[in-house]
Parts: C-alpha cells; sequence; structure tokens
C-alpha cells in the first residue's frame, strides 16, 4: 500500500487500472484512514485529474458513488439501515464525486440529465447532513459538510449547470451554515461552505435583491426572536459562532475581489453582520 502511494499510483495496464479504480470505491468506507483517505480517495483522485479514467469507468463510478451517497444518509425514522456505516461512507463518495464532477466541468460528457442528477444527489446529501464529526486521531477524517460543500463546488465552477440548479445548491448550503443541531465549526467548515458561494457570486447570475434575502435566510436566528437570545443556551452560542464564521469567511474574500458579481456580497453581509451582537 505504501508502496503503491509511493509510486504516485502509477499503472502500466489501463483494464488493471479500470479494475481496480472500481475496487477502490468500497474502501471509502474502511475505517484505516491510510487506505480510505491514503490510498482509494488518493488514487482515485490523482487518475482523475490526469485524465487517465475512460468515460464508461467515470460513469460507472458516478452511479456507484451515487449508491453510496443515498446509503449513507440518516436513515428515515423507523427504518432499520441494513447497510454497515462509521460514517465515512457518505463524506468520502460525495468527496470523490466532487472530482468525477470535475472531470465533467473540464471536458463535458454528462448529459443534462446526468447532471442533473449530480445536482439533486449534491444538494440532497449536503441538506441532510446530522453528523458533523470532522477529524479524529484515530480515524482521520470524516467531514461530511465539508466534503459536502467541495461536491457543490465543482457543480457550480460548471457552466453547464444553470441558475435553477443553483439556486438549489444554494438553498442546500443555506442549512448548513449555521444548522440547528449543537455543533460549533472548528474544522474550518465555514470556510469550506464560503467557497461555493463565492464562486456562485462570481457566475453574475443573481440579483442585488437575491443576495440579500439568501444572506436574510443564513443569518436569522429563527426560531429565536432575536440573536440577543443565543447568549442563553450552548446551542444558541455554537449557531451565533458558525453564523458569524461564515459571514466574515465571505466577506474577507469578497472585499478582495474584483469581480463585480462577487461584490454584490458585501453589502448584505454587512447588514447580516450587524444583526449578530
Amino acid at each position: 500500500m505504501e508502496q503503491f502511494k509511493r509510486n504516485k499510483f502509477a499503472m502500466s495496464e489501463p483494464q488493471a487500472q479500470r479494475t481496480l479504480a472500481l475496487g477502490l470505491v468500497g474502501c471509502l468506507s474502511d475505517p484505516n484512514p491510510l487506505l480510505r483517505d491514503g490510498v482509494a480517495f488518493g488514487a482515485l483522485t490523482t487518475w482523475m485529474r490526469a485524465d487517465q479514467l475512460d468515460r464508461p469507468t467515470l460513469s460507472e463510478l458516478r452511479e456507484r458513488l451515487l449508491v453510496m451517497l443515498a446509503e449513507g444518509r440518516q436513515p428515515q425514522e423507523g427504518v432499520a439501515s441494513t447497510i454497515p456505516d462509521s460514517g465515512f461512507r457518505a463524506p468520502f463518495a460525495a468527496l470523490v464525486m466532487a472530482e468525477v464532477a470535475r472531470t465533467d466541468r473540464i471536458k463535458a460528457w454528462m448529459s443534462a440529465g446526468e447532471r442533473e442528477a449530480l445536482v439533486h444527489a449534491a444538494a440532497s446529501y449536503l441538506a441532510g447532513i446530522e453528523d458533523y464529526r470532522a477529524f479524529s486521531n484515530t480515524e482521520g477524517f470524516r467531514h461530511g459538510v465539508a466534503h459536502g460543500a467541495d461536491f457543490v463546488l465543482q457543480l457550480v465552477l460548471n457552466p453547464a449547470v444553470t441558475k435553477p440548479q443553483l439556486d438549489r445548491l444554494l438553498a442546500a448550503i443555506a442549512t448548513q451554515v449555521s444548522p440547528r443541531h449543537l455543533v460549533a465549526y472548528t474544522a474550518g467548515e465555514s470556510d469550506r461552505l464560503a467557497r461555493p458561494v463565492l464562486f456562485m457570486a462570481q457566475r453574475g447570475l443573481h440579483s442585488d435583491e437575491e443576495w440579500k434575502a439568501w444572506i436574510g435566510q443564513v443569518t436569522s436566528p429563527a426560531p429565536m426572536a432575536n440573536w440577543d437570545e443565543a447568549f442563553s443556551s450552548e446551542l444558541g452560542i455554537a449557531r451565533r459562532h458558525n453564523a458569524r464564521a461564515f459571514l466574515l469567511s465571505v466577506y474577507a474574500s469578497a472585499s478582495a475581489s474584483e469581480n463585480a458579481g462577487v461584490r454584490q456580497l458585501l453589502a448584505p453581509i454587512r447588514e447580516g453582520l450587524k444583526l449578530l451582537p
């Protein structure tokens, strides 16, 4: 395994590489971070970025990863899951799916329907995250929010993704900016959520009013009456922390940008920060 990594996952036989690529998908849920992150994710990413996987292989990867994303979501109430999962399956499926989406962005090969399936999967996965574990010294990363944001980012960067599709992705991001769960982001989640928003703004497809409405949504204290109430509970303090971290991350990048679309974000973010004591 270590030798394979040292050799930068080089393989001389295309058919063997295809077989191994599909086999490595199953390793993305392995509890061993050296296998899951170091080899499976590392090899698949290296090969896709070097354009070493053909279209049939990419298509099969996409289909398998879509299944993994669905399997790794929180089970429905009253429905027992038959799939053992320690929380790695869906986050790493999302991370590798980001690379699959990137191949289509670099050189389009998906149909509009196939791309729509990715948009649906990315929005559904990100909005449905309830496992906020990020990094463990013994188990490595899960990092569902960050990996989901990376998947969304590659779709946002694709000019073939339409504005209605972007709006669905934007709605999914909003659910995780300041989630209504007791979690205070400490592993870069706010920055990762900010990136697709910045690149979406760069496309210049949204009006000032649309950005004002969206920033208003992500800075809403509801169900609290106002943000002053945040200081009376752990959940409120965590939500305030997450909302401010996100707004400040976007603001820092937007204020340094010369892109007119990105700079549209500045005014509504300033107003949003005023609401957060």
